[in-house]
């Protein structure tokens, strides 16, 4: 197998809810709040843990800039 079988794009890192909070300038309990009212990022439920992909946060905000205009 030589590199270039494998996937073409890199797993993006899982951040839990703590570190996606820190990205968006929010607290915890913020992005909980934003989870609950489906403003939220994507995210999904891993072993019982809340965990957001780095590319959806990053995805997030960039769409937040472009609808901001």
């Amino acid at each position: 197998m030589t590199a270039t079988d494998g996937p073409t794009s890199t797993p993006s890192s899982l951040l839990f809810v703590a570190e996606a909070a820190a990205r968006l300038r929010r607290s915890p309990a913020q992005l909980y709040w934003m989870i609950q009212s489906g403003t939220a990022p994507k995210h999904a439920k891993i072993a019982g843990r809340i965990v957001f992909r780095e590319s959806d946060i990053e995805e997030y905000i960039d769409a937040a800039f472009a609808e901001a205009g």
